[in-house]
């Protein structure tokens, strides 16, 4: 890879939880001081592997090493196999020969890293892709609603509400939050990994895939209406960059509420979303994806 990029992730969720903190009964994750909404790294992470997966079946090279009922030890054996390897006679060339097998073979491992130093050591890896949590443009408001299930669990249950068979339960929901997430690909870890910008097997061009689609192929009733709204791609001319990337994101302010519009419930009510092209060096490509 030649080139750094930075970019700029803006979605949505309309009545719905888009990232519920298990610490706090389930709660949509805010800052306490701001209230603002955020969406952790891990959970657009999963929903890019989530992706992928999907498109690629988990076939070599875009398995998902990170993943639902995964025994990870039992991937690192598998690299061991592949290369005739005993893991308990493994020296430090042999960890590095099973540490390229899984990058040549898990999308993941590629482009977000792992530390896979574990009982069968594969290495640790430092992934090019890194992702910053989101966090929502104006304040959120958390809903809880009581929810109705018209079963119970065991026969006990049942016999103590003499056959009415309900349990109640909470959801919560944001009523609508429009959130900015920031993300940067790092071309030096890139080529140390092998995850690729050009080529038959196009790394990058999967990753900008998975943000405009992954929404798309992750639907729940507690999600509710999650959509990405723009995606907005700093290309450098050089691998060390042309620009410090907090000056580029400086270059897309924040959408503002129209005029009239007090409380956002649709990405309708915010103003387009506008890139000050003049602040940005020429050096730089700005890919505008949608």
């Amino acid at each position: 890879m030649n080139h750094r990029y930075d970019f700029i992730y803006f979605f949505d969720v309309k009545d719905g939880n888009p990232n519920g903190d298990p610490d706090a009964g389930n709660l949509p994750r805010l800052d306490p001081e701001s209230g603002h909404g955020l969406v952790t790294d891990v959970c657009l992470k999963r929903k890019i592997r989530n992706f992928v997966g999907l498109v690629k079946e988990e076939k070599p090279p875009y398995e998902i090493y990170i993943k639902e009922k995964a025994v990870l030890n039992l991937q690192h054996d598998r690299a061991y196999q592949a290369k005739g390897i005993d893991p308990k006679k493994a020296r430090q060339p042999d960890i590095e020969t099973v540490r390229a097998w899984m990058c040549q073979n898990f999308f993941d491992i590629r482009a977000f890293g792992a530390v896979m130093s574990t009982e069968i050591n594969c290495g640790q890896v430092r992934g090019p892709v890194q992702l910053a949590f989101a966090r929502s443009i104006d304040p959120i408001v958390s809903s809880e609603h009581a929810i109705t299930r018209m079963a119970v669990t065991t026969t006990k249950e049942a016999e103590t509400q003499s056959g009415g068979n309900r349990t109640m339960g909470r959801k919560f929901t944001v009523p609508y939050g429009l959130y900015r997430a920031h993300g940067f690909v790092n071309p030096a870890l890139a080529n140390q990994t092998g995850f690729s910008e050009d080529g038959d097997n196009n790394d990058l061009e999967l990753l900008w895939q998975a943000f405009e689609k992954m929404f798309d192929h992750d639907r729940s009733a507690s999600r509710g209406l999650m959509s990405p709204r723009k995606l907005i791609i700093f290309k450098h001319a050089t691998p060390l960059g042309n620009a410090p990337a907090h000056k580029l994101f400086e270059a897309v302010p924040n959408p503002k509420l129209n005029d009239g519009v007090k409380v956002a419930r649709d990405f309708s009510d915010y103003a387009p979303i506008a890139i000050d092209k003049s602040a940005i060096p020429e050096t730089i490509t700005i890919i505008d994806r949608f």
